[in-house]
């Protein structure tokens, strides 16, 4: 083998590295094999409330109990606190004196969607029809002519709730949201891409037989039997209740080499599953006390009481300090000043076939590591929490000690968008925070894409982090 020039060691030394995280890696199998565990979740846990109860599951397996459980903590204890069944807080209680600070990584559970109105259903034109109102950023278009499915509770008055999931089994029926022929659309096409489908349109087809002849809304009033007599639901019932319309694709391996994921939903419940993988693989109680965040909202705000604006994370760190003994006035503030937390949110993935919308030296590559956003926000950084250099230079170390591909980005080109993450909620509290998390194609659409070997040095970098 031929001897390095000086150049090329100059180079070597002084230059960022970016390459592939597939070339060289040795650990190919356990990506295929942590990525299943991650695909196997994800097809079953398509709404908040979904992945909560995959997730009590989960941390239970590995011996975490609700923290009602408890009247004291101790170093070692593993905890969790659930939220309206639609957030929650897990820790493990570290070695270290909680006054020092908390290591904390935090995702959120919600995704882009449908949702139904609360007085959905109607007929037209002997079809029968469900109203929608969409929740997050969408590109209503491309939830049109595909398979979806309806996920959700419905809450009678007396409180009884009955769950729904139907479109998923291969038994199901599913539905859809019809569009325009092209033969007929030649109007609808001169419009801007953003008004091609006006958000009242997204009317989802779901039934056109009607109960008996003569009686008016025949259709209607015989979806409305079938539902009754499957879930003594009537439709008054839609009123209390929280139905969404999710893509009824399955999430699967993706590409000749399977090197890629493709499937609803990946934002962000990829970084809720490496969170909470690393958190219950941990083998060692940590220094600190190592916290996880899954949260709600965040798509539309992060606001409600199962959002990060609310105060029912402090209210569970609160609990903690109670339970260990040690909580006074001021005491939660201080430890929030202590802290450190990876917002483990998802990244733009650069899209060369959409490569304008991204300054390439900046951009987050697939396959090429976790993401650090030393910030977000839009245009002059609106709205960005700005990790401090200091920070950035810790994670950094935390990283390459631990050979962990990481690569740092910005979302798009300056003056084309922006976005934002919970992040600033918790800088808000004086933590210190970094969006963290796993490069994104086709983000917040039907069908999201993501890398296998991003998604495992995600679970390795969090639970680096947690052990630091």
């Amino acid at each position: 083998m031929a001897e390095k020039t000086e150049v090329e060691m100059l180079k070597e030394k002084l230059f960022n590295k970016k390459e592939n995280g597939w070339i060289n890696t040795k650990q190919k199998e356990n990506i295929f094999v942590y990525s299943k565990g991650y695909i196997d979740f994800m097809n079953k846990s398509k709404t908040e409330r979904e992945i909560i109860k995959s997730s009590k599951e989960i941390a239970e397996s590995k011996g975490f109990k609700d923290i009602k459980e408890f009247n004291t903590l101790k170093t070692g204890d593993k905890v969790y606190f659930i939220n309206r069944e639609k957030s929650m807080y897990l820790a493990v209680i570290g070695k270290n004196s909680i006054e020092d600070g908390v290591n904390i990584i935090g995702a959120h559970a919600d995704s882009p969607r449908l949702d139904l109105k609360p007085n959905p259903l109607y007929e037209d034109s002997e079809f029968a029809y469900f109203k929608t109102h969409y929740y997050g950023g969408i590109k209503k278009y491309q939830w049109t002519t595909i398979p979806l499915s309806i996920h959700g509770v419905v809450v009678k008055k007396d409180g009884e709730k009955v769950e729904i999931n139907i479109g998923e089994n291969e038994e199901d029926p599913i539905f859809t949201i019809t569009d325009l022929l092209p033969h007929l659309a030649q109007d609808q096409m001169e419009k801007k891409l953003k008004n091609g489908i006006d958000g009242e349109d997204l009317n989802l087809l779901i039934g056109s037989i009607p109960y008996s002849e003569g009686v008016p809304e025949a259709v209607k009033l015989n979806i409305l039997d079938i539902l009754n007599k499957k879930y003594g639901i009537t439709e008054v019932d839609f009123l209390s209740s929280e139905l969404e319309l999710v893509p009824a694709m399955k999430c699967r391996s993706m590409g000749f080499d399977e090197s890629l994921i493709a499937g609803y939903g990946q934002d962000d419940k990829i970084c809720v599953y490496a969170e909470l993988t690393a958190l219950v693989d941990m083998q060692e109680v940590p220094n600190r006390t190592a916290v996880c965040i899954i949260s709600d909202k965040e798509e539309i705000g992060s606001m409600g009481n199962t959002g990060m604006e609310s105060h029912m994370f402090d209210t569970f760190m609160a609990e903690i300090l109670n339970k260990l003994g040690v909580n006074r006035p001021n005491l939660l503030d201080q430890v929030f000043s202590k802290s450190k937390m990876l917002s483990a949110d998802v990244d733009a993935g650069f899209d060369p076939i959409y490569a304008n919308v991204s300054e390439r030296n900046n951009a987050g590559y697939l396959g090429r590591g976790i993401s650090l956003n030393k910030y977000t926000g839009a245009r002059g950084k609106s709205g960005a929490s700005d990790a401090n250099a200091e920070f950035v230079a810790e994670v950094r170390n935390v990283f390459e000690k631990n050979d962990i591909k990481y690569q740092i980005t910005e979302l798009g080109k300056v003056d084309v968008g922006g976005g934002g993450t919970i992040a600033y909620i918790l800088a808000n509290k004086g933590i210190d925070v970094i969006d963290c998390g796993v490069p994104v194609l086709s983000m917040h659409s039907p069908y999201e894409v993501t890398s296998k070997f991003d998604l495992y040095e995600a679970y390795k970098g969090y639970k680096a982090f947690w052990n630091a």
